[in-house]
């Protein structure tokens, strides 16, 4: 039976590294320090996060309905998940928090429900 692979050490906390492979089919194996891929070091959450979104296809609308999260709170979540995909460094901010103009004109637009508009200007008034 398969083990779900384990991607921080339990003792210290740092990343691992893969040192075998193995193939279930034929028994060939390959050693040596194999680096495991970049979404793989995220966390379970933050993995489902990502997941979430895929399925999304990228609608934080719709991430905030399936979450039941805030507009901010999935905004967060999502540049806590491009720090740590970039090692740490803050998350690139290509987009600012709207403006209550920008609100207004989703609300408008049909994009946000009036519940969510209100949430997000009173954010903005923090």
């Amino acid at each position: 039976m398969a083990h779900k692979l384990i991607h921080n050490c339990p003792v210290c906390g740092s990343g691992l590294h893969v040192v075998r492979l193995c193939c279930p089919s034929c028994g060939t194996q390959i050693e040596g320090d194999f680096e495991t891929e970049q979404l793989l070091r995220l966390s379970e959450q933050q993995r489902s996060f990502v997941l979430s979104f895929v399925r999304s296809r990228g609608n934080i609308r719709e991430m905030e309905k399936e979450l039941g999260l805030s507009y901010p709170t999935v905004r967060a979540r999502l540049d806590d998940i491009i720090r740590a995909l970039d090692d740490g460094k803050p998350a690139p901010r290509t987009r600012q928090a709207p403006t209550r103009k920008q609100v207004l004109e989703m609300l408008s637009a049909g994009e946000i429900s009036q519940d969510e508009a209100m949430e997000m200007i009173s954010e903005l008034q923090k």
